[in-house]
């Protein structure tokens, strides 16, 4: 009610032009006016011995309502084409009305012929159709036109002057019938204005509705009673497998499901469960009761990725909580390798030298996984650059030759000239460390046996680097292992180089894989150029 009144004095103020429901109203009102003049011309047509309008000496009567009949049929099929105006076109047609209408009721006799009423219905059919102040000029008009035909009837017949007391009448009823169906006409446009509003509105909500539930991660399912799909996703369409069988029942593509929704259906509330779907794959379904409607949801989500997804936050609990244990184990390790040296200095003999040994290797291979560990836990701080990748690489192989000079000759560097990289300084330092590391390791030592390429790729903003080596490779079987989490082949390895490598490059938008080979090993980093 209250956007009602608010459209209502709207339109009181800034009235609207008049649009389809003015027109079609108006035909409405042209058809009305037909029939009239239709029935008047049959009347005088088959009750020519007692004429309705005239005296039988009289002929007057015939001709106006000849009169009328053409008029009514101008108006309806001629005057619409001339594209007058709204207000226009109805004022002329209400202005023949009246004038037709009072000089039938003159020639018949007066107020007794009962025309004053058929000029009510006009004015009804004016102030439904008609806007603004108009509808009071039409009633003027009419009252004005019905008050002259009482004054000629007076004056010609001598009639009583008390009939102007009911012409008086008459006119004040002509008023609250022109302003009662003007009012009225006012509310049902408001109303009808409201309701097209609301349906855009709703419209629109359905459109954005429709849009946020066909781009869910997720699959949806409107299931009515019957257990017939009424709507779905892509997604929903992708899981259950519903590609060529389209909306349907649910039994037609996913029985085990229909089984269940019969379950949940019969049931109280929401309820989930794990199924596995003609693809073969499971599926955890969450349904979502009809409530005052007749229609129920099923959400659909792929229930490998949802463990996925769990694996990935416990993953980074640990990844948190280890790097807080690394950062309090360093200390007392450090004190460790310490006192292990200052043992060394005072006692000297082999059993003594073999176990400080011992001691030495153990707290150096914890110390680096220590470090690993806390590399692993800033892989999410980075500071990409722009690296000019060729001096990168002649650099990283001068630093690798000074370390060890022996690796001089067997690692061997080729890289396009301008190739670039969009990467942290640091982060590619250690990737690489790790996979040159690895590579060194296990390849044969024979000049060129450990190789570095970079090139840019054909398509797209990239840059493609391998390390390879001529070694015995990675068996088959543990391929799927590689990128793991302390796993490693060496006894005193750490496990998580080729871990913290994937992180790294995860981190600055590159990828890291391992392929193929019948011999040797190749790792291949694509990631974003400048």
């Amino acid at each position: 009610m209250t956007d009602l009144s608010a459209l209502l004095r709207r339109e009181e103020r800034y009235p609207l032009a008049p649009g389809d429901t003015f027109w079609r109203s108006l035909h409405y009102f042209n058809i009305y006016r037909l029939l009239v003049a239709a029935l008047f011309g049959l009347a005088s047509v088959f009750m020519i011995a007692n004429p309705p309008f005239a005296s039988p000496t009289d002929n007057w009567g015939n001709w106006l309502v000849r009169l009328y009949l053409l008029l009514a049929l101008f108006f309806y099929f001629l005057l619409p084409r001339w594209r007058l105006s709204f207000n226009a076109l109805l004022t002329l047609e209400v202005m023949a009305d009246v004038f037709i209408l009072t000089l039938l009721m003159y020639l018949s006799g007066g107020n007794r012929s009962g025309f004053s009423y058929m000029l009510l219905v006009v004015l009804a059919g004016a102030g439904l159709v008609g806007q603004g102040r108009l509808t009071l000029f039409y009633a003027a008009m009419a009252s004005v036109a019905v008050l002259v035909e009482q004054g000629f009837h007076l004056l010609r017949e001598g009639s009583d002057l008390a009939d102007f007391t009911s012409t008086g009448v008459i006119c004040m009823g002509f008023f609250g019938t022109a302003i009662s169906a003007h009012l009225l006409s006012k509310r049902v446009v408001a109303s009808e204005n409201l309701a097209r509003q609301r349906g855009e509105a709703l419209a629109a909500q359905v459109r954005i509705n429709e849009q946020v539930i066909r781009d869910m991660q997720d699959g949806v399912l409107v299931v009515n009673r019957e257990g017939h799909v009424l709507q779905h996703n892509p997604r929903a369409a992708e899981l259950c497998g519903m590609e060529n069988v389209g909306k349907g029942a649910l039994a037609d593509f996913f029985p085990e499901l229909a089984e269940h929704f019969d379950q949940w259906r019969d049931g109280a509330g929401e309820a989930q469960g794990v199924l596995l779907s003609p693809n073969n794959l499971p599926l955890h379904v969450r349904y979502l009761p009809a409530g005052d409607g007749a229609n129920s949801l099923l959400f659909i989500e792929d229930a490998d990725q949802l463990q996925a997804q769990a694996r990935q936050i416990k993953l980074a609990a640990l990844g948190r909580l280890t790097a807080n244990m690394a950062h309090e184990i360093r200390n007392p390790l450090a004190a460790i390798s310490h006192a292990a040296e200052l043992m060394k200095e005072e006692t000297e003999s082999p059993v003594n030298d073999r176990l400080l040994r011992i001691i030495g290797e153990n707290t150096g291979r914890l110390n680096r996984m220590v470090t690993d560990v806390l590399e692993l836990g800033r892989r999410d701080k980075t500071w990409a650059e722009t690296i000019d990748i060729k001096p990168f690489l002649t650099s990283f192989a001068e630093e690798q030759a000074l370390t060890d000079p022996q690796q001089a000759a067997v690692l061997l560097v080729s890289c396009d000239e301008g190739a670039t990289l969009l990467f942290d300084r640091g982060h590619l330092t250690r990737v690489l460390s790790n996979l040159v590391g690895n590579a060194l390791r296990y390849c044969s030592g024979k000049p060129a046996s450990v190789r570095i390429q970079a090139q840019r790729a054909a398509f797209g903003q990239q840059t493609i680097l391998w390390v390879e080596d001529d070694g015995p490779g990675i068996g088959a079987e543990l391929r799927a292992q590689v990128f793991e989490p302390f796993f490693t082949t060496r006894s005193n390895g750490t496990g998580l180089g080729l871990y913290i490598a994937r992180e790294l490059c995860d981190a600055n938008g590159a990828n890291l894989v391992l392929l193929e080979r019948e011999s040797g090993t190749c790792f291949r980093m694509t990631g974003p150029s400048a």
